[in-house]
């Protein structure tokens, strides 16, 4: 019965994987809930920074600010939000397949690239494929804390304030709901005017500046980029912890009807040696018989 035993054996490893999945499973579950409460008690701060931008904007047309000016650079900046761990699905794959398809049309049009990565396995890509990475910030935890986004992504803010970009963009994975989440690719900087657009119905704001409109204006616009920066690793997060909970799922299940395969060998094995011991038992005692 050593064939038995062997898969006695592949039983056991297959039930211990099984509770690990099943553990994970539930961790994420209630890591996910937190995540998307925070990704949704950040979207009214970004839409509400956005409309005040939106109207500083219209109320200001002979300031323009630096963020809003097209520059003639051949190089184009990337913020780059994965997960610093692995274990949730395809989510890493798709948000990467999507910035190659994007290197390589900057690379069609003769621009360099220069990156910022936010995770680990962001990081690990841009280094295999050779990117220029200028900063990055990994081991966020579950929490995402401006304070340590604030240094990496400015970086590439003043470079483009300065003129050495011509475009800044933020590729992460949005959050639709549980069951599914999409790769996206968005165009920070320059801000483009149907991006900073007063909602219609509305009517124009006049503001009293202190000290004055560019300092202002200045300020926000920074804060508004930020807070762009920040909504996207918030809904990565709450994205990471959808996947990971779907995929510790499926691989659960997997497991379930790896053991239910392996039983029923187990089973027919036991039942094929069981027989053959009847069968020499009865052949024997037939010669027993005969002599």
């Amino acid at each position: 019965m050593a064939a038995g035993k062997e898969i006695r054996g592949k039983i056991k490893s297959v039930e211990n994987t099984k509770k690990i999945t099943k553990a994970m499973e539930m961790v994420a579950a209630s890591k996910m809930r937190k995540a998307q409460d925070r990704m949704r008690a950040a979207r009214p701060y970004s839409e509400k920074i956005r409309t005040i931008a939106a109207n500083l904007g219209q109320a200001n047309p002979e300031y323009t600010h630096a963020f809003m000016k097209t520059n003639d650079a051949k190089t184009a900046g990337f913020i780059l939000v994965t997960t610093d761990k692995g274990l949730c699905g395809g989510m890493n794959t798709n948000v990467l397949r999507a910035l190659t398809a994007k290197l390589r049309e900057q690379q069609a049009a003769g621009n360099a690239v220069e990156a910022v990565a936010i995770g680990n396995k962001g990081l690990g890509f841009l280094n295999r494929i050779g990117a220029r990475v200028v900063s990055h910030v990994t081991q966020l935890g579950d929490t995402p804390h401006l304070d340590k986004l604030i240094g990496p992504v400015k970086v590439l803010l003043d470079a483009y304030a300065e003129g050495k970009l011509n475009a800044v963009y933020v590729c992460y994975t949005k959050f639709i709901n549980t069951m599914r989440q999409e790769s996206v690719i968005e165009q920070l900087l320059p801000l483009a005017a149907d991006t900073l657009q007063a909602e219609k119905g509305q009517h124009a704001w006049d503001y009293i500046y202190e000290p004055d409109a560019p300092s202002v204006i200045d300020e926000l616009l920074v804060r508004y980029a930020e807070s762009l920066v920040y909504q996207a690793v918030a809904e990565n997060m709450a994205s990471e912890q959808s996947a990971r909970m779907v995929a510790m799922k499926s691989a659960t299940d997997n497991a379930g009807n790896v053991i239910a395969e392996l039983k029923l060998i187990y089973n027919k094995t036991r039942q094929a040696g069981i027989t053959k011991e009847l069968s020499e038992i009865v052949s024997g005692a037939a010669a027993a018989a005969g002599v």
